[in-house]
């Protein structure tokens, strides 16, 4: 990629950046902001169409646990937007070293800074991201706000959400702010061998984050309190077990930095983070 000023101090993009997971929740959104910021994007999920994203921006059906067959996806390009995904991410950036692409913004986890025993995957990553070669930026996400799309079907069918530890706050970000900051990272100077850690404005609960949703509903929304031990259950049918002891620990025991808003989505965006209720406001149809 390349970004530079034409005469009238317009912002010029050129090159190819490659989003993988182009259809999730920070894939979608920085996929719609480079696209709006005049970058040539291509969008890499296992199964994405045209369809799946704006006009003008290719879809390359690709999958990070087959770093072969991302060949295809990463020719022309410049920089990756790359997710902590697949067990090969030496053989990823080989390939996208081979395709020319000198620039890569990994989106991995802040445990793997809190906890980095338990997010050995994430740091798997980052270790190879730091030694690729490439220029790279790391920014390390708390909680997402979506983890409460999870509520989705329970709230629209019986206005109800549950969760562990009920009254434990942790400051959950906006995933449009995740991919607002990798956006920046990669059409912008400044940032490069920086480690970015992205959280909310402020600590919420869980019992505080249905009430939100119930907020933007206009209706009760009534909150249970799962134990440890039913979360554990849930989790650990889409979640390998050192994640979901990982998560866990961090949402019922977080440590004081789990804990701390941190003030880097602001030190890159140059405007506060926005709120849990903002994003429930936003995603309110989900919830209906």
């Amino acid at each position: 990629m390349t970004v530079k000023k034409d005469m009238t101090g317009a912002i010029v993009v050129t090159g190819s950046i490659v989003v993988t997971g182009a259809t999730g929740n920070v894939g979608r959104a920085l996929v719609r902001t480079l696209s709006e910021a005049g970058s040539p994007v291509t969008a890499v999920a296992r199964s994405v169409t045209d369809a799946d994203v704006p006009a003008g921006v290719r879809a390359a059906p690709a999958d990070l646990a087959e770093p072969a067959g991302l060949r295809t996806a990463f020719a022309g390009a410049e920089a990756l937007f790359l997710l902590v995904a697949g067990e090969d991410p030496h053989g990823v950036l080989t390939e996208a070293k081979s395709a020319g692409i000198r620039r890569v913004v990994l989106l991995s986890s802040q445990g793997a800074g809190t906890r980095p025993e338990a997010y050995r995957h994430p740091r798997l990553f980052e270790e190879a991201v730091k030694e690729s070669g490439l220029g790279w930026t790391i920014l390390r996400s708390g909680g997402m706000a979506t983890n409460a799309l999870a509520w989705a079907g329970s709230v629209s069918e019986r206005r109800e959400a549950a969760a562990p530890f009920g009254d434990v706050g942790l400051p959950f970000v906006d995933p449009d702010d995740v991919a607002a900051v990798a956006a920046a990272a990669l059409l912008g100077d400044g940032h490069l061998s920086a480690t970015y850690t992205l959280t909310g404005p402020a600590p919420t609960t869980p019992r505080e984050r249905a009430a939100a949703i119930a907020a933007v509903l206009g209706e009760p929304v009534r909150f249970t309190e799962q134990t440890e031990e039913e979360a554990h259950e849930l989790m650990s049918r889409f979640m390998p077990l050192p994640a979901v002891e990982g998560t866990l620990a961090i949402l019922g025991r977080p440590t004081e930095e789990e804990r701390r808003p941190t003030p880097d989505v602001a030190r890159v965006l140059g405007r506060a983070p926005g709120s849990f209720a903002d994003w429930a406001a936003r995603n309110a149809p989900a919830f209906r």
